[in-house]
């Protein structure tokens, strides 16, 4: 339920994680499906509490970024920053070490280096064409970063490139780009606009109903 509900509803998720967690507490899925489910709601000191216990249970390093991502939430990006040029960095596979990299970027900007976040993103999983489940993610990271530092047509760029590797629609990508480039989105239908005269309200006219 915890994995089903957590997109939709974060807080849905977080009761039944409480649950769980009081039934089975020595189980790491269970704590690992409890920080989850806090990281979602921002409860970032609990999360990073579950995750060190799952963590503890298995030995397991995936958790690492998400680590490292609860001490930004918790104001402490320079922890952050130090636990991406920890050891365990090097035993994450691929997408994890991609994570790290967000995060570590993400520290970045909260010390409010701007150019050191733009230089984190900077990396052969960026300049490689080929499309992987974290490109879309990457590309939007660094277009957000170029963008906060002003550099406005090459943000358009990435922002492009992230659009077109995001199929899921993961990101707003696509949103950010028409911002850009001046598209304004009006909606088809205005509910406020006034109706036409002589138009026959909701129901139908009186007329209608004899």
């Amino acid at each position: 339920m915890v994995a089903k509900l957590i997109d939709e509803d974060p807080e849905g998720a977080y009761g039944y994680s409480r649950v769980a967690l009081r039934l089975a507490s020595r189980v790491a899925a269970v704590r690992e499906a409890g920080g989850f489910a806090a990281y979602a709601n921002q409860k970032y000191s609990e999360a990073l509490a579950e995750f060190r216990a799952a963590r503890r249970m298995t030995g397991n390093i995936d958790l690492w970024p998400v680590m490292a991502d609860c001490e930004r939430g918790l104001g402490r990006p320079e922890k952050a920053l130090d636990m991406a040029g920890a050891p365990e960095v090097h035993k994450l596979d691929k997408a994890g070490q991609v994570e790290m990299r967000l995060v570590a970027a993400g520290a970045r900007r909260d010390m409010g280096q701007l150019e050191a976040a733009i230089v984190t993103l900077q990396s052969p999983e960026l300049a490689s064409n080929s499309v992987q489940p974290w490109t879309a993610r990457l590309r939007y990271a660094y277009a957000d970063a170029l963008l906060a530092a002003g550099r406005e047509g090459e943000a358009r760029e990435w922002f492009a490139k992230a659009v077109e590797a995001d199929k899921d629609g993961s990101t707003d990508a696509s949103d950010r780009l028409a911002e850009l480039d001046g598209v304004e989105f009006v909606d088809a239908f205005d509910e406020n606009e006034d109706e036409p005269e002589g138009a026959p309200t909701e129901g139908g006219s009186e007329d209608d109903k004899s």
